[in-house]
């Protein structure tokens, strides 16, 4: 059984960076593709960024392409959403997601495994 646990949530001031990573235990870890959404109040989840199972290729949501930078460390089997330049509208849980396939990795569909989430709050 796969499980995730997110870290690195917090309140940050508006232009400022924060860094979330996900474990990955469970499973071997180069097995999965990773995404990372998040969820805003009175919202639904969106997708952030993903990334295949060898690293090769990642994918982001325009609202945070330029801002932010998904990777993966096989050796910590972690991943990890680094975040610069963040916006009051990039207030949200922030979930980390893991996936058999490296296909359609923009959708929710596509991922079989998710953490528990982590807030990530950005105040003006």
């Amino acid at each position: 059984q796969v499980q995730l646990v997110e870290s690195g949530g917090g309140l940050v001031q508006v232009g400022g960076s924060l860094r979330l990573l996900c474990a990955l235990s469970g499973r071997t870890f180069s097995s999965y593709a990773m995404g990372w959404f998040r969820q805003a109040p009175g919202k639904e989840r969106e997708f952030v960024a993903a990334i295949s199972k060898s690293g090769g290729s990642t994918y982001y949501a325009d609202s945070v392409k330029g801002r932010f930078t998904v990777s993966r460390d096989s050796a910590m089997t972690e991943v990890s959403l680094q975040m610069n330049s963040l916006k009051p509208e990039d207030t949200a849980v922030y979930y980390c997601a893991a996936g058999g396939s490296d296909y359609g990795l923009r959708g929710s569909a596509a991922y079989d495994y998710w953490g528990q989430g982590t807030q990530v709050t950005v105040s003006s």
